[in-house]
């Protein structure tokens, strides 16, 4: 697939909200033939020895509750690279105050491509509301991407 129809999306560890975003987005695109495929990655400089498993039980848990199988659920947290950047045409951090601060120091060259979203992580925010708010903005970003290709 080229990096002409490819969203990164990117959280600090890529193990609960960058995750639920890439399946939520890969699910819905497939749902509306949109010919968009995402894939998500952690910007932080390591990853998190707490997170248990591959995937956060709230984001497995979420997608369930929609009959949605996840299909990077057994793929394990993944760190960014430039070259992930490369692959993208569209790159999509969850939270500006949490992520800009890496994503500059990490990807200083690339950082102007980011877009930010405005999704707390879980200390800050509970699940069920931090995941309706991805549900709604992948739903308007799916909305931006089918209105470009009419």
């Amino acid at each position: 697939m080229n990096k002409t129809n490819r969203v990164l999306f990117l959280c600090t560890g890529n193990y609960y909200r960058s995750r639920y975003a890439e399946e939520i987005f890969n699910h819905q695109a497939g749902l509306e033939g949109l010919g968009w495929h995402a894939f998500s990655r952690a910007v932080a400089a390591k990853l998190f020895p707490e997170n248990v498993g591959p995937m956060s039980p709230y984001t497995l848990n979420a997608l369930q509750a929609k009959g949605i199988a996840p299909g990077g659920a057994a793929r394990g947290p993944a760190l960014c690279t430039v070259d992930d950047f490369a692959q993208a045409a569209l790159v999509v951090a969850l939270k500006y105050a949490e992520h800009r601060p890496m994503i500059e120091r990490r990807f200083a060259g690339v950082a102007h491509r980011v877009e930010y979203w405005n999704v707390d992580d879980i200390e800050f925010l509970d699940p069920p509301t931090a995941l309706g708010k991805i549900d709604e903005l992948v739903g308007r970003l799916i909305g931006s991407l089918q209105s470009r290709q009419r």
